[in-house]
């Protein structure tokens, strides 16, 4: 099982592409490695990679291949994602979606075909460098389709098969051979008006990509210390699981944290060495930490909860909880997969749709009970979806 961190920069966070050095991406990648990881996900920004539709900026490519480099020398493996997107409360769309310009990014032939060209320029920049093990077409982009959005770029679940196949096809034909991925937050799993669909989620690209936060009404609504609170990474990795075609397909916890805002003190450790333990018994094919480095105080304008996610803090040194989340992985990586011997049926639409697997629903309930009796259950999906929504398979 990989154990990696998501890469923030300490020195400038993502801007850092712009004012770019790098003897701080060595430092840093320097303290990644003694925290005992074994690979990074570095995030381009999009408008700085791709300032024009039809031009990719050179500059930045050969950055981003330094960084690559960089992370080579140590030992470190490297993920990439390409379309930022949305990263810590902040939009990273390039100004010719925006605005004078505003084109649907999912929907929009000229916006999808400039799009391709980036993944793509992207791809063949980082083909040649065997320590990238995958590239995702972004992060947590499903975020753009939602109503919760203040400017959303609506689309439908058909719409969303062939936007995911043409940015897959786009990193295949830069990088053959490398693993590729798509990302997605919990309201793939949790909610029907969104677009990216679990199938989406589960079948598209080579691995599957879970992210798991315990912000989104969990904590809240259990408690820091519950079971359930603590069980919910692994829950969210079952639910994947059940929905994938082939059941030994990867899955990645690429986002993981403990964040401050629904974690007092005092409840951080043992959320993490449980969360840790509980995921990685369902054999994980890696996990990987939000986030390296804190985001540093002289930036303004984040949620305080983004201030002290990080491993590392904002002077380079490594926080306790980078110790912690490291033995916690380390114990994990030793112990038995346990797919455990109860199973469950799930029949999404006899049940009410994915709400009845958000925190409280009724498919999460049962779920919770039999975790808790028994061991984590196996989930028996009921029926296909697939060909309901227009989707197929790819």
């Amino acid at each position: 099982m990989k154990f990696g961190v998501n890469y923030t920069p300490r020195v400038g966070w993502f801007h850092h592409w712009v004012d770019y050095d790098p003897s701080e991406v060595a430092r840093d990648f320097d303290t990644i490695k003694e925290l005992g990881a074994d690979h990074v996900r570095v995030f381009p920004l999009w408008p700085v990679f791709q300032p024009n539709p039809t031009y990719v900026s050179p500059v930045a490519l050969r950055r981003l291949e330094e960084t690559i480099a960089i992370a080579a020398e140590r030992g470190l493996g490297v993920a990439v994602d390409g379309l930022q997107g949305h990263l810590s409360s902040f939009d990273f769309l390039p100004s010719w979606l925006l605005t004078w310009h505003r084109r649907n990014m999912f929907t929009d032939a000229f916006a999808m075909e400039a799009t391709h060209r980036y993944l793509r320029d992207l791809a063949k920049a980082c083909a040649g460098h065997d320590n990238v093990f995958a590239l995702t077409i972004g992060n947590e982009v499903n975020q753009f389709t939602g109503a919760v959005h203040p400017e959303p770029h609506p689309a439908t679940p058909r719409d969303i098969t062939l936007w995911l196949d043409t940015m897959l096809s786009a990193l295949r034909e830069g990088a053959p051979g490398k693993d590729v991925l798509h990302s997605c937050y919990d309201a793939s799993w949790y909610d029907d008006a969104q677009p990216f669909t679990l199938e989406h989620v589960a079948r598209w690209g080579d691995i599957t990509a879970v992210h798991a936060w315990v912000f989104n009404g969990t904590a809240q609504r259990f408690g820091p210390d519950s079971f359930e609170t603590r069980a919910h990474a692994r829950y969210m990795v079952e639910v994947a699981r059940a929905f994938q075609v082939d059941p030994e397909r990867p899955i990645w916890l690429q986002e993981i944290g403990a964040p401050r805002n629904v974690l007092p003190e005092a409840s951080v450790e043992p959320f993490i060495r449980e969360t840790v333990a509980q995921a990685a018994g369902a054999g994980l094919s890696g996990i990987t930490w939000w986030c390296s480095h804190d985001v540093a105080r002289g930036l303004g304008d984040y949620p305080e909860l983004e201030y002290d996610l990080g491993l590392i803090d904002e002077s380079g040194r490594i926080k306790r909880e980078g110790r912690i989340v490291a033995e916690a992985v380390a114990e994990a990586a030793s112990a038995p997969v346990d797919r455990g011997a109860a199973a469950l049926e799930l029949d999404l639409a006899g049940d009410g749709g994915r709400a009845a697997l958000a925190p409280g629903g009724s498919f999460w309930s049962d779920y919770m009970t039999t975790a808790r009796r028994f061991g984590h259950p196996r989930i028996t999906l009921v029926g296909d979806r697939v060909g309901l929504g227009g989707l197929a398979h790819a």
